[in-house]
């Protein structure tokens, strides 16, 4: 079962590789105009704001066992001091974020990960997997182009740096606790790619916005 989750896992998320968005390639070269950073950084702070909410969500639709104690520890890893979100801001504040409305496709992505939570564990660890098994390869791009390209140092990029060491490992639990549910490998494969597709949307909001 593992195989055949892995595999269509790997062919469902193919079109979604983020890192092959051209967003993220112009970060990694450099290409990006400060405001689009800056724009950025407000968007994703939905997101990041977000997670902790959903993981304490789907670790109540759990018994006591492997998978909570699974999500549990993502969940730990969010929010224990210093938090990813306070960590995130830091970042955010120095490209000069500030309070901006949710735009339209970081709604419709929020949106996406609050359907799967009411369709149960299944979609909601599919769809959580499908970001966080990138979101170490997106992390370490994302600091290096900064570091590189934008003057950012230490606290500035340290969001960055830790979610390149945790990712890996978020992403390993989440398919762990996955497979102990024995699930539908169809169920799994359209959760993933509504989560991969929501995310390449919100990609291209940031590329048309750009022009």
């Amino acid at each position: 079962m593992a195989d055949k989750l892995d595999t269509q896992l790997d062919r469902t998320l193919e079109p979604y590789q983020l890192l092959e968005h051209p967003f993220y390639r112009r970060w990694e070269a450099g290409g990006l105009r400060r405001d689009e950073l800056t724009s950025y950084a407000e968007q994703y702070r939905f997101f990041e704001a977000m997670l902790p909410t959903f993981l304490s969500a789907l670790s109540a639709q759990l018994p006591d066992g492997f998978i909570r104690d699974s999500v549990l520890a993502n969940l730990s890893d969010e929010v224990t001091a210093p938090s990813h979100l306070s960590l995130f801001d830091v970042f955010a504040r120095s490209f000069g974020a500030t309070d901006a409305p949710m735009s339209s496709a970081m709604s419709q992505l929020i949106t996406a990960y609050d359907q799967l939570l009411l369709q149960g564990p299944v979609s909601s660890l599919a769809g959580l997997w499908a970001y966080e098994s990138q979101g170490a390869a997106i992390a370490d791009s994302k600091a290096e182009g900064l570091v590189k390209y934008y003057g950012a140092c230490g606290d500035d990029v340290a969001f960055w740096m830790m979610h390149g060491s945790l990712e890996g490992d978020h992403a390993k639990w989440t398919l762990d606790a996955l497979e102990a549910l024995d699930p539908d490998v169809d169920e799994v494969s359209q959760a993933a790619q509504v989560i991969g597709r929501a995310w390449w949307s919100f990609l291209d909001e940031r590329e048309l916005m750009a022009t």
